[in-house]
């Protein structure tokens, strides 16, 4: 068999078709390592051009350049798109700037990619909810967190969004449940926020006619926390409208015991007693304890409104006199001084009552501020309007305001922009 293999070596044809392929496979070789050192080169030159948008991206959010970074996070994204990161921040952006459709298409595409760490899912099925929150959607936000909460039960920030989206639907006795588990779970006092449900959940049966629900909410609310005014309030609400007036009078009276500064709005209720209880002998009594112990100019006023009210003029205007001897600045004192005077044809001295009510007029005596966002509400809330946090609101001393209007919501809450999933996991 050598002798056949040793001839064919030696016909010139054949040694040339060995040469050819030899230089054929040589030169195959060749052009393979060249055209994967290309590939490579090209390769490494996309992948910069790819982190230099998302760098880019980075620096125009730190600018707050939202639409220059959305503009260099897609470069980053059409150059490689296996880099979830910058598809977490491109969705964040979006959902920032109110373009809540795209956010969610980004979310979406980022859950159905195969062999996804179930960390950065769980993330995303987070923002998605986020997202369907800002956009309106809260079913579908409550169904997004209930996922996330199914592979993580004890994830405090899952759990605060479902509560807040209970808030918003009005579902109290839902909020509660939640809130009790935050309770459990950071193994820290929140009394006024439970008993703020509770009083929330009060108020919706009170509306429906279930006034022994109502009631059983109230008293919940009371014995969670103690200082949760609104209960006593509306509890006392719900004793007037029985005509249990005697057991109204009680409870608005520990208003003034548990936080007087909050008495006045007892005051307020009181005045539409007047017409409807043929004995005031209560409200008299009630007014002059708190009188007597709290002395304020709220309350001074409210025994003048009483004194008015029972035609006693001269201890209505002796009352006013003690409020403006408290607070010179309380103008709607100033001002029930010159009705009155006006209605008792005392007309000299109910023009210089109004003379000295000019300087205070468009100073509000009662202006609201929240002690953690800064939100300066018209009227009193529990619950700020802006930050959703509870019992942060109070009062700030007018005279050391402007005279400006109450401030607006914001269009909303940025989130976090740029958020790494590796991070959260």
């Amino acid at each position: 068999m050598g002798q056949p293999l040793l001839q064919w070596f030696l016909e010139p044809f054949n040694q040339k078709l060995l040469l050819g392929l030899i230089s054929a496979f040589i030169l195959g070789l060749v052009f393979g390592r060249m055209l994967r050192y290309r590939k490579e080169k090209r390769a490494k030159l996309l992948t910069r051009k790819g982190d230099e948008a998302f760098f880019k991206g980075i620096q125009y959010i730190l600018s707050n350049d939202h639409d220059q970074a959305i503009e260099e996070f897609t470069k980053a994204v059409q150059v490689n798109s296996d880099t979830v990161e910058t598809y977490v921040a491109l969705g964040n952006l979006y959902r920032s700037r109110g373009d809540i459709d795209r956010a969610i298409r980004i979310r979406q595409n980022i859950i159905l990619r195969a062999n996804l760490n179930e960390q950065i899912k769980l993330r995303a099925l987070f923002d998605l909810g986020l997202d369907y929150r800002k956009g309106g959607f809260l079913n579908r936000a409550l169904e997004s967190f209930s996922k996330v909460l199914q592979k993580k039960p004890d994830d405090l920030e899952t759990l605060e969004e479902i509560e807040k989206i209970n808030e918003e639907l009005n579902d109290w006795g839902e909020a509660f449940s939640v809130r009790q588990k935050i309770a459990r779970l950071t193994n820290s006092g929140h009394q006024n926020i439970l008993a703020h449900h509770q009083t929330e959940l009060g108020k919706a049966h009170q509306e429906k006619g279930e006034l022994a629900k109502a009631k059983a909410c109230f008293k919940k609310a009371i014995s969670i926390h103690e200082k949760c005014i609104d209960a006593y309030l509306h509890l006392g609400d719900l004793y007037f409208s029985k005509q249990e007036y005697k057991n109204a009078m009680a409870t608005w009276k520990k208003v003034a015991n548990v936080d007087p500064q909050f008495t006045f709005l007892a005051f307020r209720r009181l005045e539409g007693a007047y017409g409807k209880m043929q004995n005031l002998q209560p409200v008299e009594e009630f007014l002059k304890e708190c009188a007597q112990l709290h002395s304020d100019a709220f309350t001074h006023m409210a025994l003048a409104r009483y004194l008015y009210n029972e035609q006693d003029y001269e201890g209505a205007l002796r009352e006013l006199g003690s409020a403006l001897e408290l607070d010179p600045g309380f103008w709607e004192a100033r001002k029930y001084v010159g009705e009155i005077l006006l209605e008792r044809d005392m007309k000299e001295k109910a023009l210089s009552a109004y003379g000295e009510l000019i300087p205070h007029l468009n100073v509000p005596y009662l202006k609201f501020q929240c002690a953690n966002c800064g939100f300066k509400p018209a009227e009193l809330q529990w619950q700020c309007p802006q930050c959703k946090k509870w019992d942060t609101i109070d009062f700030v001393d007018s005279r050391n305001l402007d005279t400006t209007s109450p401030q607006e919501l914001p269009a909303g809450e940025e989130e976090s922009l740029l958020q790494s999933p590796e991070e959260e996991a």
